[in-house]
């Protein structure tokens, strides 16, 4: 768990990011603000196999830049030999699979930061289909939209040594019964959780802790987290308010937790 923050970042936390690891693979579900150096905490970024955005909301990619510049201009990635570093023919190029029509947000976004094809030289870009699976190393992804402000993926993960096993995110969405059929039976599901009551007017896009709780009860889920949620919420409360709803195991996302699946 890189970050589990909404929109504004908690005291010294990130935004949303979700490292999953199985031996040797290694995606990265999302790369919102503070979530690069959080990255680095934990795995080297050279070794980060793809990175996946759910939607195009800042909060959930824009982390994207200091990686970028990283893979662009880091003493390891440069061909010539660099003090500490021999050089290298094979730079890291991790896959960065976003969904329809990113490719064109992402090349303002850095053009705005002066250097437009930024991501497309540092990652080996391309968009996602969200009908179709991605296989990563040992890990195969698969994709649900979710009503949202803008276009947003769920996104479920299982490993090829374990296909039984399977973890679900699902992503910035408001109530939904996409996910019903989509994550029923996860051994771990990640929920958003980022209102203290329900938006009091327009489309919905968010869940409170009580409405994530149904939606994980709905789904037979193994085990509920409870993400994107401010450290200026009662958590205490939020897990009273996703328990009476649910009925399982269930916890507030913590920066630094493992979760094994």
């Amino acid at each position: 768990m890189l970050g589990k923050s909404p929109a504004w970042q908690d005291a010294d936390g990130a935004c949303s990011g979700y490292l999953v690891e199985d031996g040797d693979s290694c995606l990265l579900v999302d790369c919102g603000s503070g979530v690069f150096s959080k990255l680095r905490r934990f795995r080297e970024y050279v070794d980060v196999d793809a990175v996946v955005i759910t939607h195009m909301h800042a909060d959930h990619f824009l982390d994207l830049i200091p990686f970028a510049c990283a893979l662009t201009y880091a003493p390891r990635q440069q061909p010539v030999p660099v003090e500490r570093w021999p050089g290298t023919d094979n730079p890291a190029c991790p896959r960065l699979l976003v969904p329809s029509g990113a490719t064109a947000i992402l090349r303002t976004v850095a053009t705005a930061a002066g250097h437009p094809n930024l991501l497309d030289q540092a990652f080996a870009l391309s968009e996602y289909d969200a009908t179709a699976t991605i296989e990563v190393g040992s890990l195969s992804v698969r994709f649900q939209p979710v009503p949202h402000f803008l276009p947003s993926n769920a996104i479920q993960v299982r490993s090829d040594d374990v296909p039984a096993r399977r973890f679900t995110f699902g992503a910035d969405h408001g109530p939904t019964d996409a996910l019903d059929d989509f994550a029923y039976g996860s051994d771990l599901l990640i929920l958003e959780a980022t209102l203290p009551r329900p938006e009091r007017a327009g489309p919905r896009g968010h869940l409170t802790p009580g409405e994530a709780g149904a939606h994980a009860a709905r789904c037979n889920a193994g085990r509920l987290v409870l993400t994107h949620i401010s450290d200026e919420l009662d958590w205490e409360w939020a897990l009273a308010e996703a328990r009476r709803s649910y009925g399982g195991p269930v916890e507030v996302a913590r920066e630094g937790a493992v979760y094994e699946v």
